[in-house]
């Protein structure tokens, strides 16, 4: 196996993560509002990130900063955005298009490092949205200003991707995941406190929401990445991504939610969900390598 095999399966992981966290949150979101959840769950993760690399913490400096910061502001406006699409546009639209970012992604890298695209990614691609079509049960085409958002969503995600494959590489790893941590953090804590918030009811639900979401899936997960997206390709990494809502779906089928019901998986979920995986099936499978030159070329 391959480096950036494990590179990918560990990335597959952070994906689980993310996805285990879309029930877990929305059961969360009952009695507790977005932006108070998202101020706990990015204060929590920068103080983890602290404590672990406080030692690094004086070497920090104006470069990065400034990059740190401008990861930090795609991962805030990512999340921003969708919570935004979703007061004007249903859930399917704002999942799909924001989803959209697997194809974004592939183009501004190959712009950007001005190489062409391998064909199995761009196969991979192709597969990868038609999945995530079939999973977001198909898409209302009346378009409205919170389809506008879940695109803008998208191209936060996309730089995200981005920002992040160019700048670990001209700085520490850790202290970059630190600041757009810390960055998402106290821009949330901005919000919160200019919007306001009922006040927050503690108990075991919101701790593990918290525990599961700020510390494994903002602080490890996206520390991670980080470190590790330099052994893969932009393009992987957004396609790995895609599988989000596949575990998402797992695990709203085994977790209930506050009515003590769980969701049930319709055709369309089950196609969708196994075109995705297919989808990243295919971008391992180097395709490229047998097919004419002039045929990846168009």
């Amino acid at each position: 196996m391959s480096k950036s095999t494990k590179v990918d399966l560990v990335f597959l992981f952070f994906t689980a993560i993310w996805g285990l966290s879309f029930p877990l949150t929305k059961n969360v979101l009952g009695y507790t509002s977005i932006f108070a959840f998202l101020s706990l769950r990015f204060t929590s993760a920068a103080v983890i990130l602290i404590i672990i690399f406080w030692k690094k913490l004086k070497l920090i400096n104006t470069k990065i900063i400034l990059y740190g910061s401008l990861i930090g502001l795609m991962f805030f406006g990512s999340l921003a955005f969708q919570v935004a699409s979703l007061r004007f546009t249903t859930s399917s639209n704002s999942s799909f298009i924001s989803a959209l970012s697997v194809v974004i992604v592939p183009l501004v890298s190959a712009g950007y490092y001005k190489k062409k695209i391998d064909f199995s990614c761009v196969l991979g691609v192709l597969f990868a949205v038609v999945g995530l079509f079939f999973i977001s049960g198909g898409v209302n085409f009346k378009l409205n200003i919170g389809d506008l958002f879940s695109f803008l969503c998208a191209i936060c995600i996309t730089f995200q991707i981005i920002f992040i494959d160019i700048f670990c590489s001209k700085c520490d790893s850790a202290l970059l995941s630190l600041i757009q941590v810390v960055f998402c953090a106290i821009f949330y804590n901005i919000v919160l406190f200019i919007i306001g918030t009922k006040p927050i009811v503690f108990n075991t639900q919101l701790t593990v929401s918290i525990f599961i979401t700020g510390i494994l899936g903002t602080a490890v997960a996206y520390t991670g990445i980080v470190f590790l997206e330099k052994f893969t390709s932009p393009t992987h990494t957004a396609l790995i991504f895609c599988a989000e809502p596949v575990f998402a779906t797992i695990f709203a089928m085994f977790i209930p939610n506050n009515n003590g019901s769980c969701e049930s998986i319709t055709i369309n979920t089950f196609i969708g969900c196994g075109v995705i995986l297919l989808s990243m099936v295919i971008s391992e499978l180097k395709i490229g390598n047998n097919i004419p030159q002039k045929i990846i070329k168009l």
